[in-house]
């Protein structure tokens, strides 16, 4: 039986990383969020304030149009990035910033939630956590250029929306990871343990936690 699973984290978490892995492991197709220009990036970055919400409707819409997408697929998905992170975290933190408008982030949020009643959810999102130190180390070492300006207090933002989000979510289960604790490209004792969490989230186990013996056996493994 094909299953859809949609990994979750903040920037430099590991997202890609763990898709690529797991997808190998499992024999399950990775799904990596396609690059689309978004038309509306140069005005954005010029003016954050009057471009924010013609930005995150277009980011909304091509998120939207791949999830759908994958319902579709004969096989078995992984895929980098849930739809919900792009309203959750990253919409909300722009207006809790002041860059996107009450009146829009409603009109956002409205439309968001409307979709959400057709959208298919995933049977599973797993939810890499990680503390900022992790993610500052994580980022500096894969070197993107793109990155060195993000602050600690921006990650910190994201943090704690990610928490809030998770603490809420219901749409399907959800599977946190304890990412400060797993190095799954340096040991693959613990990628194998994640992938046996997984499984067992995927055949209905109610409560799954990574206790912190099998954190250290895997690391010998």
């Amino acid at each position: 039986m094909k299953k859809f699973v949609a990994i979750a984290g903040n920037i430099g978490v590991g997202k890609s990383t763990l898709v690529s892995m797991l997808s190998k492991k499992l024999e399950w197709e990775p799904f990596y969020e396609p690059v689309a220009e978004n038309p509306y990036l140069a005005d954005f970055y010029g003016d954050m304030s009057s471009w924010s919400f013609h930005s995150q409707i277009f980011f909304l819409t091509h998120r939207l149009r791949s999830h759908f997408d994958l319902g579709l697929r004969d096989g078995s998905i992984i895929q980098d990035r849930s739809i919900y992170e792009d309203a959750e975290i990253f919409a909300q933190n722009l207006y809790i910033q002041g860059s996107l408008q009450q009146r829009d982030y409603q009109t956002y949020r409205e439309l968001y939630e409307t979709m959400l009643r057709f959208l298919p959810p995933p049977d599973l999102v797993i939810y890499l956590r990680a503390s900022v130190p992790t993610l500052m180390n994580r980022i500096s070492g894969r070197g993107r250029d793109y990155e060195k300006s993000i602050a600690p207090e921006y990650l910190e933002g994201l943090n704690t929306l990610y928490e809030s989000w998770i603490e809420n979510f219901t749409l399907c289960p959800m599977l946190a990871v304890p990412a400060d604790d797993l190095d799954f490209v340096a040991h693959p004792g613990h990628l194998n343990l994640i992938a046996a969490k997984v499984a067992d989230k995927l055949m209905g186990k109610e409560e799954v936690v990574f206790e912190a013996h099998e954190l250290a056996r895997a690391a010998d493994d």
